[in-house]
């Protein structure tokens, strides 16, 4: 018994005399102040989190979009699904036009397929329309999935469909 208590004994004089000096502090050991209280701006500017300067809201992509086509998605950064929606904008828009012009050429020319050539100017004509709409809405979606992981892939798995996201080391 005498011999346990002089171990133990041993032992927390060590602890105590490792111990005994203050500990040096390292200046990422320093408690962060800057969320305790806002910092003071002197200039009148209003301080943003570096996180949310360019974020997009939803409503401001959908906008952009149904206005011009792949404005939203640039601004959310998907540039490549902006350039396609911009693209096919030119398309629709231009093969309205034509055929438009096409249809009143038969029209006055007394044509009997100025039935079908009415049917192609509508057809292109809903076509143009629905980019504007598809397009907004594709930015619209695009905006709520700025935060989402890009890192994210979906595989397939010999049991099934699988989801892996890669998670960062320390």
């Amino acid at each position: 018994m005498r011999r346990a208590v002089r171990r133990l004994g041993g032992w927390a004089v060590s602890v105590v005399c490792l111990t005994a000096h203050l500990p040096n502090r390292l200046s990422a050991q320093v408690p962060d102040t800057s969320r305790a209280s806002p910092p003071i701006v002197t200039t009148g500017a209003v301080v943003v989190a570096t996180d949310t300067t360019h974020r997009v809201r939803p409503m401001g992509a959908f906008v952009r979009s149904l206005l011009l086509p792949g404005w939203g998605q640039a601004v959310t950064g998907r540039h490549v699904a902006g350039a396609v929606f911009a693209t096919w904008e030119g398309v629709s828009a231009m093969m309205t036009l034509k055929a438009r012009s096409e249809f009143r050429y038969l029209r006055e020319a007394g044509s009997v397929n100025v039935a079908a050539k009415r049917q192609e100017v509508q057809d292109w004509l809903v076509l143009w329309i629905f980019n504007h709409l598809f397009s907004g809405a594709e930015a619209f979606v695009s905006a709520h999935l700025q935060d989402f992981p890009k890192e994210l892939k979906v595989r397939a798995f010999p049991g099934g469909v699988g989801v892996s996201l890669p998670v960062p080391r320390p």
